[in-house]
């Protein structure tokens, strides 16, 4: 098997991305683009072979490709994002991936955006947020039903994302900010806490055994050090203003040699 990381660069129209719950800040383009270069090398360094995706210049978001689709080992679910502005995303992406899996897509009027969707083994989450609605959490569910995947919804607040409350970071554990997803709806697995002063860290990219992380957050890379995981730490500083997470800008996935 092939560890495939699906990534696209980043736009010159960055600076006009969607933003939901941060303010808008100066973004400086060729600092973000420096940062998504080391993040490539880090997947790299992990055993990802990076495929590129046709640049999307005029499409402020399309680096965050993770929100265009959902990959599980049997089938590729291509979203309707909540945002309309990122509706243009998605066909390049379908595009990419119709060689390595089979595809369906969520129709309107469901909104899916795939920083919502997490999976832990058979049970994939889906978060209630602005982005995802329950027409698409239910499309999801029709889609995943045939291969023996439950989904359930996950309500969040105060983030963008379920991805951004949690993350799982090995076999049945998960990265957890408590203050924006509830523990409870998790039941079975290892819960590690994000430290307190570090809301924004429950996101982090799983690669076989090891965890891509932001630097921003040492406390939090700590705990997950002290809980024996391996971690690569990336800069992400300028991506962050966007939205951003360690997630975003990629999907990882297993396919055929």
């Amino acid at each position: 098997m092939t560890r495939i990381a699906l990534m696209r660069e980043v736009s010159p129209s960055l600076g006009r991305c969607e933003l939901t719950f941060l303010a808008r800040e100066a973004i400086d383009l060729d600092r973000a683009r420096a940062q998504h270069r080391a993040l490539e090398q880090a997947l790299e360094t992990l055993g990802c072979v990076i495929e590129r995706l046709p640049a999307q210049p005029d499409l402020p978001d399309s680096v965050f490709v993770e929100d265009t689709v959902v990959v599980l080992d049997e089938v590729a679910v291509v979203t309707r994002p909540g945002a309309a502005s990122r509706r243009a995303e998605t066909a390049s992406v379908a595009h990419a991936l119709a060689r390595h899996r089979p595809l369906v897509a969520i129709e309107a009027p469901g909104t899916l955006d795939g920083g919502d969707v997490m999976r832990l083994g058979r049970r994939v989450f889906v978060g209630r947020s602005s982005r995802t609605n329950e027409a698409g959490t239910l499309a999801l569910r029709s889609a995943l039903g045939g291969f023996g995947y439950s989904v359930t919804a996950a309500p969040v607040a105060g983030c963008l994302h379920l991805k951004s409350a949690i993350t799982e970071v090995a076999s049945e554990t998960v990265l957890l900010n408590p203050e924006w997803v509830d523990a409870a709806l998790f039941p079975g697995v290892t819960v590690i806490e994000v430290d307190p002063d570090e809301p924004y860290a429950a996101n982090a990219q799983r690669v076989g055994d090891a965890l891509v992380f932001p630097t921003a957050f040492p406390r939090t890379g700590e705990r997950l050090r002290r809980a024996g995981l391996r971690v690569v730490t990336v800069d992400l500083s300028e991506l962050a203003k966007a939205e951003g997470a360690v997630t975003c800008c990629s999907v990882v996935f297993e396919a055929p040699e």
